[in-house]
This record gives C-alpha cells, structure tokens and sequence, in this order.
C-alpha cells in the first residue's frame, strides 16, 4: 500500500506540474492556450506509441471514442485558458466541478444508483467550488474557463466509464490523445511560437509531466481498488496550492480556503463511502463461509 501512496503522491504533484509549465507558456511568453493543449497531445501520442495494439486502431473507427477525445480536447484546452489569467489552485478549485458533474451524468445517463449520503456529499463539494468562484457579473473570466474545462472533464469521465468494457485502459490512453492530435491540429498550425530553449523545454515539461502523471494513475489503479485510491485524487488541490505560491507567489484567501477544505473533505468522505459500501458485502461473504 505505500508504494502506491507513492505513486499517487506523485502522479497528483506531476499533473499540476505540467499544468504550472503550461501557465509559464501562456503568462510570461504570450504562447496560445491551444498550442499548449495541442503540443501536449502531440508529445503525449508520441509517448503513449508502445502502448499502440491491432485492437487500438480498431477503436479509431468508433465514434464513440472521438466524441470521449473531443471532451477531453474541450477540457484540456479550457483550462489552459483559464491558467493563463487565474491563479493555479482557484483554477483546479474550479475545475473539481468536474467529478461533480460526473456523478450527476453517470446518474442520469448510465443509471448509476443515487443515494441521500453521497448526493448531499456532492452538494457539499458544489458550495465549495462556488466558494471559490463566488459567481457574479465581476468574476474572473478564468475562472469561467475553469468552469468550463471542469464541466467537459466530468462529461469525459462519464464517457470513460460507459466506454470502458470496450476497451483496455492502455488502448483508451492513446485513443484520447491520439485523436485530440487529430482534431486540434487544423487549428493550431498557424499557432505554433517562435521556439526559444526555454520555451521549447516549457512545452516538453508540460507534456511529459502530464503524460507521465496520467501514465503512473494506469498503474496505481493497477494495483488497488478505485474506491482506495479516490481520495488521493484531492492530492491535486494540495499540489496546485504549493505550486501556485512557490512559482507564482499566489495564496488563496480566506473564502478560497474554506472552499478547498469542503471540496477535499466531501472528496474523501464520499470516497469512504464508496469504500464502505464495497467492503460490506465482502465480509457478509465471509460470514457466510
């Protein structure tokens, strides 16, 4: 168990690592948010390329699996937008709309069980987001952006879970990135930067540490339940929190605070949850035995 709390220890710090190096990109050299989604995809493809099977490129014909790489490209694109004018930790406080999204998509669309615990737990998480966006006509356009990337991320995490008897997470990977390569492309020849060797290893940093945080989630999952694992997800906020005042020298005020602690408390009380209600009926069968 603790090499795997390593391993989600550091694949939630990589992920807003990589988004860190991509709000440099965007703050200090003027560089397009799409580029930055697009050079990710690109890099990520060309690393995900050993993971390329004959039942891979069946799934290109699917389009399913395009509209689950079009969400993803919608969220990975918004919050590059969003970082490029909001402070790191708001812009994932925002974006851990998503999850909650999710469990109202999954609910409506897949059918998944609703009960009162865990819907007032997603209530709880959802004022803590508006804590953080305190929406009125004076709120940060990034924080709108932030919205925005969590709302495509929680469709594609639903997306994920109706796909997922179809394919190996392995082959889902390359297809998501793959595939945003694709569509992202037309739209982003003519946004290409002047490559200096910081900005080039800018964009190399951001790919592989996003690439590489998502690669070590395919194999922390690998190796405990996604009940376990849930509440090392809010690692994310932490790191974002740590990243944004080393780098930037930003701190979350008081109300951003507050709305940290309810999303990451409902998280992983939620995740409990989840994790109680899979445990009971193992140990009703070993009663039974």
């Amino acid at each position: 168990m603790r090499k795997t709390f390593v391993l989600m220890f550091v694949a939630m710090s990589m992920i807003p690592a990589g988004d860190t190096a991509g709000k440099l990109m965007t703050q200090d050299f003027g560089t397009s948010p799409l580029f930055v989604a697009w050079s990710r995809f690109v890099l990520g493809s060309l690393i995900a390329l050993p993971l390329l099977r004959p039942d891979t490129l069946r799934l290109l014909t699917d389009w399913r699996i395009w509209l689950r790489a079009a969400l993803l490209t919608g969220g990975i694109t918004c919050i590059q937008a969003a970082l490029q004018t909001a402070p790191l930790a708001d812009v994932f406080a925002a974006f851990f709309i998503g999850p909650l999204f999710s469990y109202l998509l999954s609910v409506l669309l897949l059918g998944e069980t609703v009960t009162r615990a865990r819907s007032a737990l997603m209530g709880l998480g959802f004022l803590g987001v508006m804590l953080v966006v305190r929406p009125n006509f004076d709120m940060s356009p990034g924080l709108l952006w932030a919205l925005a990337a969590g709302l495509f991320y929680g469709a594609f995490l639903t997306a994920s879970r109706w796909l997922a008897p179809i394919a190996r997470p392995t082959s889902l990977l390359f297809t998501q990135l793959f595939l945003a390569a694709v569509m992202m492309t037309p739209f982003c020849l003519n946004q290409i930067p002047s490559m200096t060797p910081t900005l080039a290893g800018l964009t190399a940093t951001s790919a592989i540490l996003s690439m590489g945080g998502n690669f070590l989630l395919l194999f922390a999952y690998a190796r405990a339940e996604a009940a376990v694992l849930a509440p090392f997800v809010y690692l994310q906020l932490v790191s974002a929190v740590a990243l944004g005042w080393l780098v930037f020298a930003d701190l979350p005020d008081a109300y951003t605070w507050l709305g940290l602690s309810l999303i990451i408390g409902a998280g992983i009380a939620s995740a409990l949850l989840s994790r109680i209600r899979t445990d009971a009926p193992r140990k009703s069968e070993a009663r039974d035995l």
